[in-house]
């Protein structure tokens, strides 16, 4: 599986584009993540696969320390290529199993070119290469309801940027983030299209399920990020940071082309704000929100923030060791198997300080 992870790596760097004029901005920071597994009485085996950090040509992964005190931390490549911490305890003797990863990060901008004449429609070999990038998985579906909308969005547009870009301002102009209105938008606990599509809202996860699946109906190869946003609200602070989703689709002569239409959402749309959901709006952006910013919709396509960290790529994961219960849906936390059977009787702590890139730097 460490082939895949190469692959996948190799594509990034060699399909990055030319940087841009304006330097991209970067910032540093250090990471704890510490997850604690309730056991329950006479539990027999307790099996916890957590994401770490992945490291690309954006993010650079400085000492990183796996630890546990029930027992040694193993690093494993998942299905989808992703590094994915590991830990298997038989037998517990206490009544909590924690796991700690401790790390720095020097995360950059992604400054991705979206000229549409720098790209051309993919090729036979380029679908064929790409497959994986083109199916569906359990919650992000492609059907005939999906095909004839996409259809109609993009037409007979061929070229991938232009299409990708037409189904991106469908979805920021049809879809609305729940925070903007708590009391009567929610969203789905999976991330998922068919949701988004008959609510028309949802979190980030729904918004991009819904892209993925319009895109992949339009023959346009894309796979979902899961990360989280370091939100300056939040620094140094010892709570769960929760997660963030975003999009990258493939652009022959490009490469993957990253995009985050739900936070485009935020930014590009005028809504109300006030005491209900002032917080969770300001929760949910990578830089504060100071009101809308329709500079923000074509920012975000194409570019992404510097306040980021890349957990996991892909839907429906196979772990290494295989996990019991079937394929997990996304890792944006962890994963925990008690006695063969998935367990959510788990917690995180997220915590992080930014810090000096140049002092990590050195």
């Amino acid at each position: 599986m460490r082939q895949v992870r190469l692959v996948m790596l190799s594509s990034v760097l060699l399909g990055a584009s030319a940087p841009a004029a304006e330097a991209p901005k970067q910032a540093g920071f250090h990471v704890k993540n510490t997850f604690a597994v309730k056991v329950p009485k006479g539990a027999q085996r307790v099996r916890v696969w957590f994401a770490i950090p992945q490291e690309d040509a954006w993010s650079t992964i400085k000492n990183l320390t796996l630890t546990s005190d029930a027992g040694k931390v193993d690093v494993e490549d998942d299905s989808w290529g992703n590094r994915v911490g590991y830990l298997d305890v038989k037998a517990p003797a206490a009544d909590k199993v924690l796991v700690r990863e401790e790390f720095d990060l020097i995360r950059t901008e992604m400054r991705t070119s979206t000229d549409a004449s720098a790209t051309r429609p993919l090729s036979d070999w380029e679908r064929t290469a790409l497959a994986h990038y083109l199916q569906p998985t359990t919650h992000v579906v492609v059907n005939d309801r999906i095909k004839a909308l996409a259809a109609s969005i993009v037409g007979n547009e061929t070229n991938p940027i232009k299409a990708a870009r037409k189904i991106y301002d469908w979805t920021l102009q049809n879809v609305d983030y729940w925070v903007k209105d708590p009391d009567h938008l929610k969203a789905s606990p999976v991330g998922s299209t068919e949701y988004c599509l008959n609510t028309k809202t949802g979190n980030c996860t729904d918004f991009h399920s819904l892209f993925a699946s319009l895109a992949m109906s339009s023959g346009i190869p894309t796979r979902m990020i899961y990360g989280s946003l370091l939100k300056p609200t939040l620094n140094g602070m010892a709570i769960d940071g929760s997660y963030h989703c975003w999009i990258q689709f493939y652009a022959p002569r490009v490469g993957w082309v990253p995009l985050d239409v739900s936070l485009a959402n935020i930014y590009g749309k005028d809504f109300t704000l006030n005491d209900k959901n002032r917080k969770l709006v300001e929760l949910t952006t990578a830089t504060g929100y100071k009101g809308t910013d329709k500079s923000k919709v074509n920012y975000y396509f194409g570019n992404i923030d510097e306040r980021r960290v890349v957990w996991s790529i892909g839907r429906d994961l196979v772990f290494e060791p295989p996990q019991d219960e079937g394929p997990a849906n996304s890792l944006p936390k962890a994963y925990v198997e008690i006695d063969g059977k998935q367990s959510s009787d788990w917690t995180r702590e997220f915590t992080y300080k930014e810090v000096s890139v140049k002092e990590l730097a050195l």
